[in-house]
């Protein structure tokens, strides 16, 4: 939209430069085609005021001079607009300089080409051509809206700030609430099956299944809750988990007997800490879905540096086959809504001959 707009300004002031030129019947004069051409290209260089307003003031302050010179007595309206646009791009002082270098350039541009007879004709016709009320409204409006957006600014950072504190607040209140309910109970249900288990082994007697998967399903959940309490407690002071820590969820799945390989390939290239943590958080996903659910023996870890892209695989031969419909549980509705957050895309499903697989594809901008 402020392309479309920045065209009808450029469009505007050409049109009221040349309808004005156009008006005159006495703008006779041999070099009437260059000042046209003067008068176009000061007027559609307001097209990029925005991208680059000093060489916008510049090139419209030449044009002005330039058809003032060849005897086309036509206010610089292009300028005007060309230092509104310099004031509200923070140049003030690039703007007063360059107004001050058109007030003395204008007569003696004048006086040259003898468009003026005289001093006081000279700065007459410049006075009528350069306005010097308009020049200081045109940068008294530049500045105004410039403070204005910076205002706006800063109340927008201030917002941003307040909402961050308050859900740093409201974080650091959830992580006590789970803590003084959880932990605790969480822990009591632990140190009882533990010691079930080894007065059970103790006594030489079989330990029930059921008991097992107690004790199992209490560590789990010891480190579970102990992973959630750190992230909500993360002020974003510490470096997140990222790649770096991959190896370390892979010996932790062989510490529980699964026999996990990683494999890495392609060269490493900095990542954006979302993409980064991204790759850390499907990996410990899938490999606690593993863990939990998927009654397998191996799994693999392979990830890919591409140009571009990040590619994420974890593959186990648990007893899922491809006739399987998968259960989109909470853990891989995550992992979904986390890369397509960053514009990437995840598959997960049973794979052939049998088992399950996680695929997700991350793009990476190219820092080079």
């Amino acid at each position: 939209m402020s392309r479309v707009w920045d065209w009808a300004i450029a469009v505007g002031v050409t049109a009221i430069l040349l309808v004005t030129e156009l008006s005159r019947t006495d703008s006779t004069t041999g070099f009437g085609p260059l000042g046209h051409v003067l008068l176009v290209a000061g007027g559609l260089v307001l097209v990029v005021h925005r991208r680059a307003p000093i060489t916008v003031l510049a090139v419209t302050g030449v044009c002005a001079l330039g058809y003032q010179a060849l005897g086309f007595d036509v206010p610089v309206v292009a300028y005007l607009v060309a230092v509104y646009a310099a004031v509200r791009a923070g140049h003030r002082i690039v703007a007063v300089v360059g107004s001050l270098l058109m007030i003395a350039a204008l007569p003696l541009v004048l006086l040259a080409t003898a468009n003026a007879v005289t001093v006081s004709d000279a700065l007459a016709q410049s006075r009528d051509a350069l306005q010097l009320a308009w020049l200081i409204a045109a940068g008294a409006a530049g500045e105004a809206l410039r403070q204005a957006e910076r205002r706006a600014d800063e109340a927008e950072r201030t917002r941003e700030e307040t909402a961050r504190r308050r859900a740093d607040e409201e974080r650091l209140h959830i992580a006590r609430e789970l803590h003084d309910s959880l932990t605790h109970q969480i822990s009591v249900i632990k140190v009882q099956a533990e010691v079930a288990v080894h007065l059970a082994t103790k006594r030489g007697e079989p330990v029930p299944e059921s008991l097992l998967a107690i004790r199992e399903a209490g560590r789990e959940a010891t480190r579970e809750l102990r992973a959630t309490l750190e992230a909500l407690r993360d002020d974003g002071t510490n470096p997140p988990h990222g790649l770096d820590r991959i190896p370390d969820l892979v010996e932790r799945a062989k510490a529980t007997g699964l026999d996990a390989t990683l494999v890495v390939e392609g060269r490493r290239q900095d990542l954006p800490v979302a993409v980064d943590r991204t790759a850390y958080r499907i990996v410990q996903e899938s490999l606690t879905n593993i863990a939990r659910h998927a009654a397998a023996t191996t799994a693999s870890v392979r990830i890919d540096h591409r140009p571009g892209a990040l590619t994420i695989r974890v593959d186990d031969d648990g007893g899922a086959t491809p006739d399987t419909e998968p259960v989109p549980g909470v853990g891989l509705l995550g992992m979904r809504e986390r890369v397509t957050a960053l514009g990437g895309r995840l598959h997960a499903g049973p794979r052939n001959p049998g088992g399950f697989s996680v695929q997700a594809e991350l793009p990476v901008e190219r820092t080079s």
